[in-house]
Parts: structure tokens; sequence; C-alpha cells
């Protein structure tokens, strides 16, 4: 039980449902859904959707997403919702030019977006109301505004410099960054989503709604096509998964980074956390390295699905113990995230568990901060810059490549116990998502901690060549790791933003949502 004289915040209890995200709007959404007869697929919708509108910067309808569904009895649902290539990329130009990796402002960055046919789809397969209920409340807020919380207007302001064109005028208000409280209003986006809720998804990759954007993407240079929209599937893909502790951690199969996070929990496993200090330097340590050996991995096996040929190697326990083998407790590796691409942390997650257990686990993002930047001009639809997770390496299984789906930061994930979903979580933040999703799977199932307590405790990352802390960290475990060859520095921004709800065996539901967000966990 946390210290009630302390700043935090209880863990939220209910019975029938609920939902945790990272913005008040889109969980009391989420909840409405559900009371309104709405399952948890439908609730994960209609809340998605309204996150784009909430925070703009992270996330949006030319975004991309990837889902797990958990029915009870049945086996683990996992949907990619992630676009491609445009078939006509000229990667020989980008070499040409010099380019080591697809600039992250560039146009051959963007991907189609693959989001809002994966929505259409997981409602049609799995949901019970239609796209015109779901919809309604972001086109509602879209049209009316919503007050730029806290923590969006302090990424607001840090993004904002990477708009332009069309994205300035649709997504500054009055030519400035928007401060906390202000209105911002969307009325493109909502005739958009009017379109998908009366067609479907011929409303968004048909019509005038892809005139604009491909139109917009031809102007700024793109070599999309209508047959790139047209050729837009959303796949029902198996799930993948490993054991720590008790729990059998489940992510999804590349083209995301999940098997990285399985990967890094099974190297972990190795140690004795338990019997470190969850906030000392040692278990700091153990991790950063776990870390580097997990990314490095990462680095060089993922890529499309259709491309990788490493998997099985990734998820081999023999793989972790052998990596295990290679970190000493007195001696930092060098850190292979030095050269791993651009640094991001930008991304939406949200949870929902409804009444019948269903759950959905679901991420959804424009990868970095307002995408590529870029946007169309009449609708203001945000192009996102997928396209810079792909490699420039034709060696590579993750070189670009017209038709290819890059590699991708973003992963949900679940805990499952005896066969049981346990508990839907996710861990938003760019690269750091693989070793958020450790970190909370450590704090539960070495250290005892509770779902809350898991996502508050500070979090430590090795990135670009350094070990970044956050400021929970005291002086002397700085100290530590630094004679021990890291080089520490504190976070600017803190690291990821999690959210999570705890299934427990007599049914009670136990939401938990991160303080580093402007969200909660409501329930019903």
């Amino acid at each position: 039980m946390r210290d009630f004289q302390t700043p935090g915040r209880s863990a939220v209890f209910a019975a029938n449902g609920m939902c945790a995200t990272s913005h008040p709007l889109a969980a009391a959404t989420a909840v409405d859904i559900l009371k309104s007869g709405g399952n948890a697929v439908d609730a994960a919708i209609a809340a998605a959707v309204l996150l784009g509108i909430c925070e703009p910067q992270m996330t949006g309808i030319g975004g991309d997403c990837f889902a797990l569904i958990s029915k009870p009895g049945e086996d683990v649902i996992g949907i990619n919702g992630s676009g491609r290539a445009p078939t006509a990329l000229d990667t020989a130009a980008l070499r040409e030019a010099g380019h080591k990796a697809v600039p992250p402002d560039h146009i051959a960055s963007v991907t189609v977006p693959g989001a809002m046919h994966a929505f259409c789809t997981m409602s049609e397969a799995h949901g019970r109301l239609g796209l015109d209920r779901l919809l309604a409340p972001a086109i509602r807020y879209a049209d009316e505004g919503v007050p730029v919380a806290p923590r969006t207007a302090f990424d607001w302001a840090e993004g904002a410099a990477i708009l332009q064109g069309a994205a300035r005028r649709h997504y500054l208000v009055q030519g400035a960054v928007p401060k906390v409280g202000t209105m911002f209003r969307a009325p493109g986006q909502a005739e958009v989503l009017r379109r998908v809720a009366a067609e479907g998804p011929a409303g968004f990759y048909d019509g005038e709604v892809a005139e604009d954007m491909l139109t917009s993407l031809a102007g700024l240079g793109g070599a999309h096509d209508a047959d790139d929209f047209g050729r837009i599937a959303t796949d029902r893909v198996d799930p993948i998964s490993g054991r720590y502790g008790s729990a059998d951690l489940i992510e999804l199969p590349p083209n995301g980074q999940g098997a990285t996070a399985i990967l890094m929990a099974a190297i972990l496993s190795q140690f004795d956390l338990a019997g470190m200090d969850p906030l000392g330097a040692d278990r700091a340590h153990v991790e950063a390295e776990a870390a580097k050996l997990a990314y490095d991995a990462r680095n060089r096996f993922l890529a499309d699905a259709d491309h990788v040929t490493r998997i099985e190697h990734m998820l081999d326990p023999d793989t972790a113990r052998r990596l295990a083998g290679l970190i000493e407790m007195d001696r930092a590796l060098p850190d292979p995230m030095a050269a791993a691409g651009h640094i991001h942390r930008d991304t939406v997650y949200l949870t929902v568990v409804d009444r019948d257990r269903m759950a959905v686990s679901l991420i959804y993002s424009i990868f970095h901060s307002f995408g590529s930047g870029m946007a169309s001009d009449r609708f203001g639809i945000l192009f996102q810059n997928r396209g810079a997770g792909f490699a420039l390496d034709p060696a590579h299984p993750n070189d670009a490549a017209g038709g290819k789906r890059p590699m991708h930061t973003i992963i949900p994930a679940m805990l499952a116990r005896e066969g049981r979903v346990a508990m839907p979580f996710g861990v938003m933040g760019g690269a750091y998502q693989p070793a958020g999703h450790a970190r909370v799977l450590a704090n539960i199932e070495s250290y005892g901690m509770d779902p809350q307590a898991a996502i508050d405790a500070p979090r430590s990352f090795p990135e670009a060549g350094r070990l970044t802390l956050e400021t929970g960290y005291p002086e002397s475990v700085a100290a530590d790791l630094a004679g021990r060859g890291h080089d520490v520095v504190r976070a600017a921004a803190p690291l990821g933003g999690a959210q999570a709800i705890a299934i427990h065996t007599d049914g009670v539901l136990e939401g938990a949502s991160d303080p580093r967000k402007d969200g909660l966990a409501i329930g019903y």
C-alpha cells in the first residue's frame, strides 16, 4: 500500500469495466461506450481515435496501430495495423544523397496510414456497435475543441518546430503553439471521421479524403499513388510469448519490436533481481546491460515479417542465457543504441477490459512528434514518418524498399498466468518500450509491486551512448553507475508512459495509469 502522506495516486478498482489511457476525455469516452452496450474493442476504438484530437503530436488518423485482443477461454488475437512504404519508393536516390538512414523529416519517410483500416476491421470482426457510434465522440470534440492538457502542451511546444506548410495551419492555434487550457479544434478531421462512419474504410482510402492525401503527398515530392492506398490491409497475427517468473509476457511478432521485450526479460531472468534493491545501482546496471544486448539483437534481426529470419533465435532461452553470460556486474558494455537511429518518445497507449472480461491492449502512433511534420492540405491529416524506422543497407532485412513494412517501435502487451490473461498493459515511449515492458514486468514479478507502484517507480534507459536516469534515482546510485563505466545523464523528459489493468481471479479490475502523462484509469 502506498504512503498516503506523500504525493501519488491510488489504483482504481471496479467490477464492470475499465479503461486506462493518457487523457481523461478518452478514458471517460471508453467507459461511456462500455456503459452503452459496447465491448472492449468498441471502447478502445472510440478512445483511440479521440486521442488523436487530444494528443495530436502523439498520434492521429494518418498513423499506424497494433493491438492484442483477449476473449476468455480463447487464444489471444494479434492485430497488425501498420502500413507499407509506397511501391515507387526510391531508395537509390536517398543513398546517392549520402543518407545512411531514412531522414525522419523527408517525404520518403511517409508510409501509408494503417490505423484507420485496422479500426474498421476490428470493429467489423470484434465490435458490437457501429462505426457511427464509435466515432461520434471524436467528431464532436474535433468540431467543438478540447482544452490542451499540461503534458500535451509540454510535448506540443517541444515538437512544433517540425511542422511545415499545411501542418502549421492545422496544428498551431492562431499561428502559435497552444498553451495549457487553449482550445484545439480539428474540423477537417471531424469531416474525415464522418465519412469513415458512413462509408467504412472507403471513406478514408478512397474518394475526396484519399485524393487530399495523395495530392498533398505528390506536392511534397512523394511517390505514393492510389494503388498504395488500395492495397492497404490489416493482418490478424499470432502473438509470441516468453516466460518470466510466474507470468507469460505476450507480445506481437515483427514488424514490431515485441521480441526485444521478451529477450530482455529472459536475460533478466538469469539474475537474482529479487535480491537487489529495486531502486539500487545493481538492478539499474543489470537492466541497462540486458537492454543493450536485447536491442543489439533487435537492430540486427527485426524487420517486415516477410523478411525476418532470426526470430526463433531471439526467442530461444539458450540465446538469453548466453547473452546474460556477457554481463559483468562491475563494468558497462558498449551501447549499441548509440547508433540505433532516431530517438523519439511519441505514441499513445490504452487498455480496456469490459464486463465479459474481453481485454484490449492497443497502441497507436504517428512515430515522431507530429510525425513527418507534414499534413494534407484540406483535411489536415498528419503524415506519419514510420519509414524512418527502415535501414538503408541492402544487406539488412529491414532495408527500405517499396511495399515493405518498416520495423516498428510501438508494441502492446499482456501478461498471462496459468493460461489466463491477467493484465493487459503497455509502456509508450519509442525505443524505450521493450525496456519499459521488462521493467514493469520485473517490478511486479520480482519485487511484488502492485501495478500502480510498478508504473510509478523511477526508470532508466541506455540510449545514444548514455545511461539516462529519471530524477527518482538518488545521486549515490548515479555515482555508483558512473563508476562502472556508464555515461550517466539525467532525463530531460519522463521515460515513457504506462497504462495497465489487472484482472484479478475474482473478476475485480485494478487500473493503473502513469503520472508521467495526463491520463488516468476509470472504471464503473
